[in-house]
């Protein structure tokens, strides 16, 4: 995936919907966990060093899976590769499910089949598709029937993207 360096930095500098030190474990074998400190921006989720103001890194949500893993922890992967997962220590049970309910929602596909949930939901109230006054109604990204067949993904998902 290409990006550009300077417009990820800038981003990984607005305010986060979350923010916390947790444990970071890598994918690499062997590989211990870290305190970073975890900031979602939009559908990223920067890590810094907790004393650097500059990223070390940036996942980029989509295409990916959120799973619970031992008590207090949880892990990231990608559907290109299930078994490269990046795993996340947080303070308390609690503070996990805060995380991984955040993280589902932070998906560009989350929020689009929420918008075709809701627009359908008032389509059935007011009988009128409230995009229309905006001209994208007819837009294929907002059609029910580009939805799968069960009307759910099975993932929020897409890749690393390192800074370093």
């Amino acid at each position: 995936m290409r990006y550009n360096e300077k417009e990820l930095q800038a981003l990984s500098r607005q305010p986060a919907e979350m923010a916390a030190e947790l444990g970071m474990r890598g994918p690499k074998k062997g590989s211990v966990a870290k305190r970073r400190l975890v900031k979602l921006v939009v559908n990223f989720l920067f890590y810094f060093r907790p004393d650097e103001a500059e990223p070390l890194g940036a996942l980029l949500l989509e295409r990916c899976r959120v799973a619970q893993e031992e008590p207090g922890g949880f892990s990231i992967s990608f559907v290109e590769d299930l078994s490269r997962k990046y795993h996340f220590e947080c303070y308390s049970q609690e503070q996990c499910q805060e995380w991984m309910e955040a993280l589902r929602r932070a998906s560009y596909e989350y929020m689009r089949q929420s918008l075709i949930f809701y627009r359908n939901e008032i389509r059935k109230m007011t009988g009128k598709d409230p995009l229309e006054q905006f001209g994208i109604s007819e837009e294929a990204r907002f059609q029910l029937n580009s939805l799968p067949k069960d009307g759910h993904t099975a993932y929020i998902g897409s890749q690393l993207d390192v800074l370093d």
